[in-house]
Parts: structure tokens; C-alpha cells; sequence
């Protein structure tokens, strides 16, 4: 047969999905998480051909978690690949989640081919306006050859200012087609994010409201440990002897045990400071919006941040500093270089601190140190802080689970705590384990990564669990499991009441399954399974798995349904608790069941 006949690509034609690899590899992009299928598969197996890493996951909306922490850890954007329609809307949340917790993202989403648009394609959907609510860019490429523009300019819109999300869509007639190589412009690499500096008056305002302060505290937001602003802030903390208070992913810039922490009287602290200086944290939900009672009617706001529209939102501030925090951090410190001050220690607030502090901490103590079965949530994080390895990452979610283990679990570097964030979300946890395990295995292999679950937030994206043994990652995965969302029941009382009663018109909403084998998830994908009851168990549990850094384990935690966190002096729930408590309290009174709700309480 004449070999005229045969159809062979030319090496000159490169096809849409290797053009999209090579744009995403010439901007410097390492890692892809997703799920393939129609119209993208393609483009996961370019961007392998190239080096790029890909991890496919068992669920968008987790692929575009773990793609997002990816972003906050290294600085360059994780890419997170979707299918057209309900496979990107699935990925839409960790969209939304990377824009409001400020994170680098991009999201490529297949659609459908140009030529059926309208017609009712195979899951066709709006995809660029849809994302454009939930990102800071979003564009569909003209042509094959305006990809590495979009990409590009996706690329920098997420890193430069406040990072965020971006999305790019790629019709499916783009992946396959072939075009000749000579036509396509690759650009080079964005440059890094301008360094911005604050306006030298305002720097030396604040040095001054500073030095006048009789009870001043730092916080340090996780926009503080994204601007990599660590050793400029301890520099500052210590120079000048201030106290400091750390937002949830804000642990670690400055150690958890560094003497200034005040990290134990947070509501004290942030009632009674008379001077706050705000280093990448905002003054929303998390900060209890800067206004009273959690705060002095007439404190005084120094903001640094490196978004404008942030500065004043919510409480007229005393200054703002805009620009990059590390840099701001340093023209301060040129300012207390100039003429030093130091804040005294022997001080009515270092005084108060320091007796609040005492006093959390031994209730803390002897909540840990009580011996009823089943335990208590600090009993198990006390068990848990004393084996951990200074150096690991720590990723929580879970109300209670989240909320009491970042008052226990140490963080000693930066950006080495990820938790539900601003958006308050759950089941970021495993897709964030996953994204902190693969940069621990390019930098130290032998970095640990314990991920602190509810049994509650593991549900939600649980069966990434086979992901995790798929790529033989070395996470421990704890499911501190009290039976249910806040609380739950034991197994006892869950038997009578279903014994004459259907579970949808009798089990209380926030009821799960008593004593559920969370641990058979883990070994049913070979890893290794823990069911423990003791604190005994949970000591020798937790010494085997640390010993073993060659696969992936999952401790499944018992504690006491009704376990809650220590009494607070002001109380705070997202939900309105007293009314669930009221309406289980009269459903208990009509079944001769008694179920005690402790309210959850901040």
C-alpha cells in the first residue's frame, strides 16, 4: 500500500492539550490535581509528559482544596483539571474558598465544543460566567493560540495584589485539534508579585501610636505567613518586647512557644488591648469584626495589608500601612532601629496576660489529665502534642475537634498549619493533607504530615483516603470521633431510641452513627488501621505510626459523645444553638430520653 495513504502527524503540529501543558510548565506550575474524563484527559497526560505532577483525585471540590493549598505553601498556583459542566460546579468550592482565604488557584475546566454551543451539548454550562464569581479572572482563549496568553495572565492575576482563584476554559474541539508549532507564542515566566512599601509617614505614625500604647498586642494572620514575613515579625516582637496573638493559620510565623505568645488568653487580650496592630489579618467573623464587646470601645487599629479595599472595613483604623507585610515589617523596624524602644515587662498587661494565660492552661491541664472512659478532647490532644514532630504539618477541621487542637497542637514554622480557614469550610482536610504531604516529599522527605479530623469533616471527602494510598503518602489521618456534628449519642442510647422509632423522625440532627470503624477505610486500600479507646492505646497507636514513614495510617479516636471544649467567659455559635438545645430537650421529655446538649461556646 502507498504510504501516502497512511494519516501521520507531522512533527511540526503540536495538539491544544500539549500547548496547555507547555504554558502552564513555562510559568513555572508543578502540580495538577483533578479528574479526567471527557473533555480533559488529554491535558493530564501532556502536562505528565512534560514533568508537571499529576494527582488525580476522587472528587473535585477536594482536588481543588488540595490545588489551592499548594498555592499557599509554595507561592505558584496548583492547577486543579475538571470535566465540563458538574465537574467544574463541583469544583467551585475550593474556587470560592481559595478566593476568600486569598490563595494562588488556577481552575481548567473543559467545555463543550464551540460548534454545539447552544445546541444542548453533553453537559454544557456557562462555565466563564460562572466562575467569575468566584474568581478573580475568568476567560475562554480565542484560539489555540492565545493559550499561553490566558494562561499567563491566569497565572499572574493569581499571584499578583491579593492572590485568589482564576479559571481558564478550553473548549473540547481545542484539546485534540493539531496546529502547526511555529504558530504558537509561548510566554516566558510572569515575574514574581512587585514588592509594595508602605508611605514612610504612615510607617512612622504607627512606630509612634506604637511606643504610646500602654496595652498593645500584635495579631499575625495567615497573610503575615504567605508574605513569608516570619523572620521580620519575630525581629519586631522581640525588639520591642510586644505581646502577640496568632489567627488560626497564623500559628508558627513566631512559634507557638515563644514567651510573647499570649495565644492562651486571646479574649483578654483582644478585650482590653488599647493598640492593635493587624499584620495580614482581617477583621472579620474569625477577629470578631473588630468591634465591641470583644474589643475596647476606643482601641486603636493599625492596619498592614496589601489590598487597599481591606483597609478600614468594618472599624475606622488609627493608620494603615499598604504594601507587603514582610517589607512593611521591615521599615518599622528601621523606625524602632532609628530610636529604640522596648516595651517594659514588668507591666499591669503583661501581668494580666501572663495570670489568664496561667489559669487557661491549668484548666486545660487538668481537663487532659482526667482519667474517665471515654476520653475527653484534651485528653487526647495532650497524648497527641507530646509525640508530634516539631517540624510536621498539622492540618484540622471539625468544629470542636478544630477549635480545641489549636489551643493544644504547637506549630513551630510558618505555613505549616492549614485548617477551615475563612471560609469556615469542612472537608478541605484530606485534599489539604495531600497537597502539604507532596511538598514535604520534595523538600524533606521525612516530614511528617498528622491530619486532625471530626468525624463529621472526614465524612465529607473520606474517600480521598484512597488517594492518599494510591500515591503512598505517609499522612496520619486522626478521626477524633465523639459520634456526631458537635456532639453525638452512645451506642446504648441510640438503640433504645431506634427501638421503637424510625431514625428520620427520632435521631437528633446532629447524631451519626455510634462508634463507626473509620479505621477499616484506611486498611480496606492497604494502609494501616487503628481503633483506639485509651489513652494507652492512643500513645502506642501514634508511636507505630510515626515510626513508620513508608505508608499512610488512620487512627480512629473514641471519646466521650457529649465531650465539648472548656466553659468560655463569652459565648459564640455560628448556629442558634439554644434553639436546638430546646427543641432536643422537649423531644426528649415526649420519649423518655434525656440527650444534655452542652452548648458549643467560643
Amino acid at each position: 500500500m502507498p504510504r501516502d495513504n497512511f494519516a501521520e502527524p507531522r512533527e511540526q503540529e503540536v495538539s491544544g492539550a500539549t500547548v496547555i501543558a507547555r504554558a502552564l510548565l513555562a510559568q513555572d506550575v508543578k502540580y495538577m490535581f483533578g479528574i479526567v474524563g471527557i473533555p480533559v484527559t488529554e491535558i493530564a497526560l501532556a502536562a505528565q509528559e512534560l514533568g508537571i505532577r499529576y494527582i488525580g483525585m476522587r472528587n473535585e471540590q477536594a482536588a481543588c482544596y488540595a490545588a489551592s493549598a499548594i498555592g499557599y505553601l509554595t507561592g505558584r498556583p496548583g492547577v486543579c483539571l475538571v470535566v465540563s459542566g458538574p465537574g467544574l460546579i463541583h469544583a467551585l468550592g475550593g474556587m470560592a474558598n481559595a478566593n476568600i482565604n486569598c490563595w494562588p488557584l488556577i481552575v481548567i475546566g473543559g467545555s463543550c465544543e464551540r460548534n454545539q454551543e447552544a445546541m444542548g451539548a453533553f453537559q454544557e454550562f456557562p462555565q466563564v460566567e460562572a466562575c467569575r464569581l468566584y474568581s478573580k479572572f475568568s476567560a475562554r482563549p480565542a484560539s489555540i493560540e492565545t493559550i499561553p496568553f490566558v494562561i499567563e495572565k491566569a497565572v499572574r492575576n493569581s499571584i499578583y495584589g491579593r492572590p485568589g482563584a482564576c479559571y481558564v476554559d478550553i473548549p473540547a474541539d481545542f484539546v485534540t485539534r493539531q496546529v502547526d508549532v511555529s504558530s504558537i507564542k509561548f510566554k516566558e515566566c510572569c515575574l514574581p508579585p512587585p514588592i509594595s512599601m508602605a508611605d514612610t509617614s504612615a510607617v512612622n505614625m504607627a512606630a509612634s501610636v506604637i511606643r504610646n500604647a500602654k496595652q498593645p498586642l500584635l495579631i499575625i494572620g495567615k497573610g503575615a505567613a504567605y508574605a513569608h514575613a516570619e523572620e521580620n515579625i519575630q525581629k519586631l516582637v522581640e525588639q520591642c518586647n510586644l505581646p502577640f496573638l496568632p489567627t488560626p493559620m497564623g500559628k508558627g510565623v513566631v512559634p507557638d512557644n515563644h514567651p510573647n505568645c499570649v495565644g492562651a488568653a486571646r479574649s483578654r487580650a483582644l478585650k482590653y488591648a488599647d493598640v492593635i496592630v493587624l499584620f495580614g489579618a482581617r477583621l472579620n467573623w474569625i477577629l470578631h469584626f473588630g468591634l465591641p464587646p470583644r474589643y475596647h470601645p476606643h482601641v486603636k487599629f493599625i492596619q498592614v495589608d496589601i489590598c487597599a479595599e481591606e483597609l478600614g472595613n468594618n472599624v475606622r483604623p488609627a493608620v494603615t500601612l499598604l504594601g507587603n507585610i514582610n517589607a512593611v515589617t521591615q521599615q518599622l523596624l528601621e523606625q524602632f532601629d532609628k530610636t529604640p524602644w522596648q516595651y517594659p515587662t514588668e507591666t499591669r498587661w503583661w501581668k494580666a496576660l501572663k495570670e489568664k494565660m496561667e489559669s487557661n492552661e491549668a484548666i486545660s491541664k487538668e481537663l487532659a489529665s482526667k482519667k474517665s472512659l471515654p476520653m475527653n478532647y484534651y485528653t487526647v490532644f495532650y497524648h497527641i502534642q507530646e509525640q508530634l514532630p516539631r517540624d510536621c504539618f498539622i492540618v484540622s477541621e471539625g468544629a470542636n475537634t478544630m477549635d480545641i487542637g489549636r489551643t493544644v497542637l504547637q506549630n513551630y514554622f510558618p505555613r505549616h498549619r492549614l485548617d477551615a480557614g475563612t471560609f469556615g469550610i469542612m472537608g478541605v482536610g484530606l485534599g489539604f493533607a495531600i497537597a502539604a504531604a507532596l511538598v514535604a516529599k520534595d523538600r524533606n522527605p521525612k516530614q511528617r504530615v498528622i491530619c486532625v479530623e471530626g468525624d463529621s469533616a472526614f465524612g465529607f471527602s473520606g474517600m480521598e483516603v484512597e488517594t492518599i494510598c494510591r500515591y503512598n503518602l505517609p499522612i496520619i489521618l486522626l478521626v477524633v470521633n465523639n459520634n456526631g456534628i458537635y456532639q453525638g449519642i452512645n451506642t446504648d442510647t441510640w438503640k433504645e431510641m431506634l427501638k421503637f422509632h424510625d431514625a428520620t423522625t427520632r435521631a437528633p440532627p446532629v447524631c451519626l452513627l455510634p462508634n463507626a470503624h473509620y479505621e477499616q477505610v484506611m486498611t480496606a486500600f492497604g494502609g494501616k488501621g487503628y481503633f483506639v479507646q485509651t489513652p494507652e492505646d492512643l500513645q502506642k497507636s501514634l508511636r507505630q505510626t510515626l515510626a513508620n514513614t513508608t505508608e499512610p495510617s488512620l487512627i480512629n479516636i473514641m471519646i466521650e459523645p457529649q465531650s465539648t471544649r472548656k466553659a468560655q467567659a463569652t459565648s459564640f455559635c455560628s448556629c442558634s444553638a439554644s434553639s436546638l438545645y430546646n427543641r432536643w430537650r422537649r423531644w426528649g421529655q415526649t420519649s423518655r430520653l434525656r440527650i444534655q446538649v452542652d452548648l458549643l461556646q467560643q
